[in-house]
């Protein structure tokens, strides 16, 4: 069997599907879909999202220089994939999709009240680099829904029920097969 060349930007799968929440200058918010998502640094924690130019909520990240990355559940599935077709520029999202607005505790934008991990940025780069513009942005802050804590209060994103897209679909992520270091870890 031979190999077959494929789209390079099609080939790194799966990626996270969020939904990316914003604030315009006038006050108006917005939700897209953004699958070019991820973590870029640790220390200080930062992370990106690429976005197209003719995307309605374009001008409004370059405008307010904030934006909320909100993870995305299997019940959220549905919303996250109408508001990656739809622009906000014709009807509002989240009414659309049936979304709730929760108060960012470091930025303007909404929170999307259903997602169980909103990440609050603030740009700090923006990257022209052909389809898509590149955002470099810091976290801010991070909001958690209590109940993905354990009782000594780490983060348990198994909870979740997080989803990933890859080639057109949207998957749940599954079980855990192995945690970071358990290849070299000792046997007792």
């Amino acid at each position: 069997m031979g190999k077959q060349v494929w789209e390079p930007c099609s080939i790194l799968s799966p990626v996270p599907a969020v939904l990316v929440t914003v604030r315009g200058k006038s006050q108006k918010d917005n939700v897209l879909t953004i699958a070019w998502c991820g973590t870029v640094c640790s220390s200080p924690a930062m992370v990106s999202i690429s976005v197209r130019k003719e995307r309605f909520s374009y001008e409004m990240l370059r405008e307010s220089g904030e934006f909320v990355i909100n993870l995305v559940t299997e019940e959220l599935v549905r919303a996250a994939d109408y508001c990656g077709v739809r622009s906000g520029k014709n009807e509002d999202k989240f009414i659309a999709a049936g979304l709730h607005k929760a108060p960012g505790t470091k930025v303007a934008a909404p929170l999307i009240a259903e997602s169980p991990v909103n990440i609050e940025c603030r740009i700090t780069e923006i990257r022209e680099l052909g389809s898509h513009d590149l955002f470099l942005a810091e976290v801010a802050a991070v909001d958690i829904d209590e109940k993905l804590l354990d009782p000594k209060g780490r983060l348990m994103l198994d909870r979740a029920g997080l989803v990933a897209y890859a080639h057109g679909q949207y998957f749940p992520l599954g079980e855990a097969i192995g945690s970071f270091g358990y290849s070299v870890k000792k046997k007792h």
